[in-house]
């Protein structure tokens, strides 16, 4: 069973994974450096220990404590009961679900250790918004594509905005990180996958005229909000696919798109 203390000072070096959750730049140097995330609200919180996630400690408001109690009785870890006031003093915001977990991340697999056994992969370049990152994580978990993998430069899946707005569906579809970009992709074509990168061009082929649904292996390429995918990325690619528009609308924001994408290329799958 976990030691339940009590926080009073919010310089407390025993609350220190939780300082400063507001600042961006230091949590994306420091989370991964030093091998933890942080998981808000009790959802999540439970979503990230069935996927396997070892909790390093819990910072509770009271009136959580007997909501997170069976989870509590079950972890050595310590658990910190802080007031709304001294939670908001410690992260640097108001903790609307009064729940917050660190937990320690797991080594990322292989690109080919993430290919094996997978039919239908989402690609992603430069996709820095956290937002965004959490809303495809979850839109492919719920439409059946079976791992994810990230260019170098792509946020982090397990930011606590990220986390937060997919639900916990990051502890649910296995990701990689490439290493390059895009000579990573090798692998990935070499694995027999078709590389289809998602772009509202013109000189696209519609998804429904190139039936991703029935290809054995494919790969869906997405690029950053605006940017969308680079030249080199197009270039990597095996073809171009774009969603038609309608009434002078040229794109839909990439959260958005990846969900319409993602419904075209596993909907024909078994069980779909």
């Amino acid at each position: 069973m976990a030691e339940i203390i009590t926080i009073d000072d919010p310089d407390d070096p025993r609350v220190r994974d939780y300082t400063g959750l507001t600042d961006v730049e230091l949590r994306r140097r420091r989370e991964p450096a030093e091998g933890l995330f942080i998981a808000e609200g009790e959802k999540v919180i439970r979503r990230a220990r069935e996927a396997g996630y070892e909790m390093r400690s819990m910072l509770l408001s009271a009136k959580w404590i007997d909501v997170m109690r069976d989870v509590i009785d079950e972890m050595p870890a310590p658990v910190y009961a802080v007031t709304p006031d001294l939670a908001e003093r410690v992260t640097g915001y108001h903790v609307h679900r009064g729940a917050l977990a660190s937990m320690r991340r797991k080594p990322l697999p292989t690109t080919g250790e993430l290919l094996r056994g997978a039919r239908r992969v989402v690609v992603m370049e430069a996709v820095n918004d956290h937002t965004n990152i959490g809303a495809i994580f979850r839109s492919a978990a719920a439409l059946g594509m079976d791992a994810v993998l990230l260019s170098p430069d792509c946020a982090d899946p397990l930011y606590r905005r990220s986390v937060k707005v997919s639900m916990g569906a990051v502890f649910s579809v296995p990701y990689a990180r490439l290493e390059t970009w895009p000579n990573g992709l090798d692998p990935v074509r070499e694995a027999g996958f078709g590389l289809l990168a998602l772009t509202p061009d013109d000189r696209a082929r519609t998804l429904d005229e190139v039936a991703p649904h029935r290809m054995d292996r494919v790969a869906l390429m997405l690029g950053a909000e605006g940017d969308g995918l680079s030249a080199k990325a197009l270039a990597a690619a095996d073809e171009w696919v774009r969603i038609p528009m309608s009434h002078g609308v040229d794109s839909l924001n990439v959260g958005a798109a990846a969900a319409v994408a993602f419904y075209a290329v596993a909907s024909g799958r078994p069980g779909a």
